[in-house]
């Protein structure tokens, strides 16, 4: 019994040492085996077919400065009420039914600079509406009083029509050219020269960009000689947007300057404070948006 357990023991060991033995050589050959028997790279002739190498997806880098989805928000200023009016149960009627005719028309943000195309409901002509292009030179009035002038020279003549913003015969008003110019009035392009004020009906759209502020036109126009509409060159008018020093003297520009009123710069009951009711409009106006 104890010869078969030392000749037991003998084997165990030279069992033992043949596999350390192997065991040096065996990992070269696992590599090998494991190299030879691996799928074969298939060779691809196109981009088609399947197997082929895809480039990764480019990096998409989003705008931190605004927020994603956020546009520039626009109060028509039609929606503030006068200074000095202490009637809010008018205004609140008249809101109440311009937010009802907003949601029949659209009626996008514009300034006066911008150019227009409205079309209006007109029985008398060829399918019956008409169509009319031109630069918004003014925007007047409150609530559904609201009004703005579009201008444009047509056959060497000048064109204005002044339109009800919440007329309920216009259809369609669409923002050719989304842009402001230095002055809040362009009625001294009356006494302009006419290219100042011509434009082609058939003018395309200028796609606007919504996550950029509104463009300024810093153009300045050239007057005609005088006499003019109105002595657009007295501060009290303060108009950047002409060449006065190509039409005027010195001396003129010198008296002109006797009708200024230095002191109203310093006039603060002269400001009108409108930023809460801003805050109480857009509240109003997202209660609407949600009935």
């Amino acid at each position: 019994m104890a010869a078969c357990v030392v000749v037991g023991n003998g084997g165990t060991l030279g069992l033992a040492q043949s596999f350390r033995a192997s065991k040096v050589l065996l990992p070269g050959l696992a590599s090998v085996a494991r190299f030879r028997s691996g799928p074969a790279r298939q060779q691809s002739n196109g981009p088609s077919e399947p197997g082929a190498f895809q480039p990764p997806s480019k990096p998409v880098f989003a705008d931190q400065r605004r927020a994603p989805g956020e546009e520039r928000r626009f109060l028509s200023p039609e929606f503030i009420p006068p200074r000095g009016r202490t009637d809010p149960l008018k205004f609140q009627v008249e809101r109440r039914d311009m937010l009802e005719r907003r949601k029949v028309l659209h009626i996008p943000e514009f300034y006066v600079g911008s150019i227009l195309r409205v079309t209006t409901a007109d029985p008398y002509a060829q399918g019956k509406t008409s169509q009319f292009l031109g630069i918004c030179i003014q925007r007047s009035g409150s609530g559904l009083g609201a009004t703005f002038t579009l201008r444009n020279t047509i056959e060497r003549q000048g064109v204005e029509i002044c339109f009800d913003l919440y007329n309920p015969r216009i259809r369609e008003i669409q923002v050719v050219k989304l842009e402001k110019r230095l002055d809040d009035s362009l009625l001294y392009l009356r006494d302009a020269l006419p290219e100042y004020s011509t434009f082609d009906i058939n003018m395309k759209p200028v796609t606007p960009e919504l996550d950029k502020e509104v463009p300024v036109n810093k153009l300045k126009v050239k007057m005609k000689p005088k006499p003019w509409s109105k002595r657009w060159e007295r501060p009290n008018f303060n108009i950047k947007g002409i060449r006065f020093d190509l039409c005027l003297t010195e001396e003129q520009m010198e008296k002109a300057q006797k009708w200024s009123q230095p002191w109203l710069e310093f006039d603060m009951m002269r400001e009108y404070d409108t930023s809460k009711i801003k805050a109480a409009l857009w509240d109003e106006i997202e209660t609407s948006k949600k009935s």
